[in-house]
């Protein structure tokens, strides 16, 4: 594939640059797969997104820098950002109050991910350094696959809602204790002090992005006082302060994915007034989101594949599922859903995806041999459960019955008139 843009180089010299013409073209790709395989297998238009992008990376595309830096680590960034800003903006904190269970529920399966990753890699003769941070990574979920696939399928009902809610606080605790490992990698041990250095980092990633949301929220609850929701105007200042945000998050010291969504949560309580994202905003967040998708599985296709990878990789991912379902089990009593709910919650919570990618750039950019390490493992899982989590969490909301839209293929017929999309 490399020779072939290098011919194709040698002759088209676009204003904009050739890597531009060529993300257009894969993107273009990727929305016209996602709809033919949504339109005749019933499959959510990311897998679609995600098996072009990993078809890309494994033919050679160079779109793609590893690690992530500039314009291709900001759009990421942006990406997850906005989809955890409005996954944050679906949670109200007073639930937790009413129904804590909610919340004991989540820190059990996130708990019993980071022990039995853990242990499943500690097993495989993974040293500590690596088998640690990839155990965090686990712990994250992937609401921007969660919500597409809740959309593509139609759903609404408890599972679909407590696999959302779950997913987004895990990516929560994933955050915030990643991005401190990031920063404690070229930090010696040091015995008894190492609690105390691996406090501070925690606390100063979560007090800068909380200090970075708490702004956005208030600026964008002034904006909501005197803009309407659905305005053009009212979109275009979101997005633009939720990129400011970002990028002082990040500059500061702080999660720029990590102020957003505590920034969503913010704003849904000081406006807890229902309000829907504009309909300019929804397109702009699919084409993030699309490109987000892509990204993430042109880059992660990059990966060594060999057979002892392999065999870590399988490890990982079927530790996490059986820690994911476990651990929702275990807190399932008294939280107000049945046990079959709670097997399909965990379920729909095996997708990883953007936010794993960007720990891992974090990973690697902090230390170049450890981030190495464990992005050869990190990076095939993450390809692996982008693809088929996406599948798992659309059978589990059929199976759970709360789609609206039958899962058959679409076709056309005579009396039928033209299939729209939703």
């Amino acid at each position: 594939m490399n020779e072939v843009l290098a011919i194709w180089a040698e002759w088209i010299k676009p204003s904009a640059g050739l890597p531009t013409v060529q993300w257009s073209m894969l993107l273009a790709l990727a929305a016209a797969a996602g709809h033919l395989l949504n339109r005749y297998t019933g499959m959510p238009k990311v897998v679609g997104y995600s098996l072009v992008g990993g078809f890309a990376g494994l033919a050679g595309f160079s779109g793609a820098v590893w690690p992530l830096q500039g314009t291709g680590l900001f759009l990421l960034e942006l990406g997850v950002a906005v989809v955890l800003f409005e996954a944050g903006g679906r949670i109200p904190l007073r639930w937790f109050r009413h129904n804590p269970m909610v919340l004991v529920q989540s820190l059990a399966e996130s708990a019993l991910t980071f022990i039995l990753v853990y242990w499943a890699l500690h097993a495989m003769s993974v040293r500590e350094a690596v088998a640690e941070p990839l155990a965090l990574l686990a712990m994250a979920a992937s609401p921007a696959v969660l919500s597409r696939v809740a959309i593509d399928t139609r759903a609404a009902g408890p599972v679909t809602e407590r696999a959302l809610v779950l997913s987004t606080l895990g990516t929560l605790y994933a955050l915030t204790l990643c991005s401190a490992r990031a920063g404690m990698m070229h930090r010696p041990d040091s015995g008894v002090t190492s609690v105390l250095s691996t406090l501070y980092p925690v606390l100063v990633v979560l007090g800068l992005s909380v200090v970075v949301g708490a702004a956005l929220a208030l600026m964008l609850r002034t904006a909501l006082r005197v803009m309407s929701p659905t305005s053009e105007n009212t979109a275009i200042l979101l997005l633009a302060l939720i990129a400011a945000g970002a990028a002082l998050a990040a500059h500061f010291g702080g999660s720029a994915p990590l102020a957003a969504l505590l920034g969503g949560m913010l704003l849904k309580q000081l406006n807890p007034r229902p309000w829907s994202w504009p309909r300019q905003m929804g397109t702009a967040s699919s084409m993030l989101t699309m490109l987000m998708f892509v990204l993430v599985s042109v880059v992660a296709a990059q990966a060594d594949w060999s057979g002892p990878v392999a065999g870590l990789v399988i490890a990982m991912v079927v530790a996490r599922m059986v820690a994911k379902i476990a651990g929702v089990a275990i807190g399932n009593v008294g939280s107000g859903a049945s046990w079959k709910q709670a097997l399909w919650v965990g379920c729909a919570m095996s997708p990883m995806s953007s936010v794993a990618l960007l720990l891992v750039s974090q990973f690697a950019t902090a230390s170049g041999a450890l981030g190495r390490q464990i992005a050869s493992v990190a990076l095939p899982a993450i390809l692996l459960m982008e693809v088929l989590g996406a599948v798992l969490a659309t059978v589990a909301i059929y199976r759970a019955g709360e789609s609206s839209k039958p899962w058959a293929p679409l076709t056309r017929g005579p009396a039928s008139g033209p299939v729209h999309e939703p």
